[in-house]
């Protein structure tokens, strides 16, 4: 499949990648090294997995990391490993939001290349000043908003640009859970814990951690800029810090409307990601639970189910398919594929090439644009929920 790195790549070697966080009891670390292997670009070879020395060591003897190369800090880490001949050339950052920019910012004043989860910081200053970096620096940045990635939101976005739908009108993007329903931070969920804690998730809540996908995909989709929102963000469970519902009205530049929900307390939903794109000649529908699927209607015709590696598939959806339709690609796939885009721009900057047209990944810049999503919206929602440009 088109997703294989060419023979140049794999001449090169893997990527010889380090990662921040991610220790024992951690979600997204695991995530992110699948996502690495899949395409098999990258080698992990170092780590500072924790920020307990004791966990950092025994995580790292977990998955083969050397005992020489498990650090105790990040800023330990992007010394050392910048001063050695085969120190890493790019590194994972999977921590609570509030550590991205002083780890990302370390690497990247290191001379070494950065891919974070999102979001990505827990200021709009400080996203500012990693754009900053980047570009003073020449590395690549990726930002893992993984849905980006699913071969049926590249077709989506290609048909979109190709004029298929006609002029943008309505973009809605939805993204309900309910494991947030109780008080899960009190009971001992390391996970809960972080994300509604202020100090380690940012001002947003629920916003930062789901309502950003759905906002991101809506603009990598629909290739639409905000310009003004009106937020409700609503904390439901007694006692919690942060919000844990998010109701957004949208407008877009140039006309189009939209809206966004996203919940961590609505019963009966697991990962709910919806996409809905409307224009004058058409609409687009899909789903995260069925992503191999892509609902195309034109105006006055009946519904179309476009399928991933069917006959409806364009090349840019071929592109970033692995096997054959009928045989489901997923989560873990659509990760591989960021990671893999972000590898072809890194090898193309071992030899100064430019990178190839068609290489996609959420960058430094979508996460700026992400910040200000949330920044926005908080504002809005604690101004009496007013509109509030973007």
């Amino acid at each position: 499949m088109a997703i294989e790195g060419s023979k140049e790549e794999a001449a090169a070697g893997r990527i010889r990648l380090g990662m921040v966080g991610g220790g024992r009891g951690a979600f997204i670390g695991a995530v992110h090294r699948i996502a690495s292997r899949i395409d098999d670009q990258y080698e992990l070879v170092a780590g500072a997995l924790s920020a307990e020395p004791e966990k950092a060591k025994a995580s790292a003897a977990d998955i083969g990391i050397a005992p020489d190369r498990s650090y105790g800090s990040f800023a330990e880490m992007a010394k050392a490993e910048a001063a050695r001949s085969d120190g890493i050339e790019a590194v994972a950052i999977v921590t609570p939001n509030h550590m991205h920019a002083p780890a990302a910012k370390a690497f990247l004043e290191a001379g070494i290349h950065v891919i974070c989860d999102k979001p990505l910081t827990t200021t709009v200053a400080e996203a500012e000043e990693l754009v900053s970096l980047v570009k003073k620096s020449g590395k690549v940045f990726a930002v893992t908003h993984n849905y980006t990635g699913y071969p049926m939101i590249r077709q989506a976005r290609a048909m979109v640009e190709a004029g298929e739908l006609g002029e943008i009108r309505l973009v809605q993007a939805e993204y309900p859970q309910d494991w947030l329903t109780e008080k899960a931070e009190a009971s001992g969920s390391k996970q809960a814990e972080w994300r509604t804690d202020p100090k380690r998730s940012g001002a947003g809540g629920c916003i930062g951690d789901i309502g950003t996908h759905a906002y991101n995909l809506a603009c990598f989709v629909s290739g639409l800029e905000l310009d003004q929102l009106l937020a409700q963000l609503t904390t439901f469970v007694p006692g919690r810090l942060l919000d844990d519902d998010v109701q957004i009205l949208l407008r877009w530049k140039g006309g189009a409307r939209g809206m966004i929900w996203a919940s961590q307390v609505a019963v009966g939903n697991e990962n709910g990601l919806k996409l809905r794109v409307y224009g004058t000649k058409g609409g687009l529908e899909w789903t995260q639970a069925d992503p191999n699927y892509l609902w195309f209607t034109k105006f006055g015709e009946p519904k179309q189910l476009l399928t991933r590696g069917g006959a409806g598939a364009w090349p840019e959806a071929a592109r970033v398919t692995r096997v054959p339709g009928g045989h489901p690609e997923g989560y873990l796939e659509g990760f591989a594929n960021i990671y893999t885009e972000a590898a072809r721009a890194i090898v193309a900057a071992r030899s100064g090439k430019a990178v190839d047209a068609d290489v996609i990944f959420p960058t430094v810049e979508d996460g700026l644009k992400g910040m200000r999503f949330i920044d926005a919206a908080v504002k809005s929602s604690e101004g009496g929920n007013v509109w509030t440009k973007a």
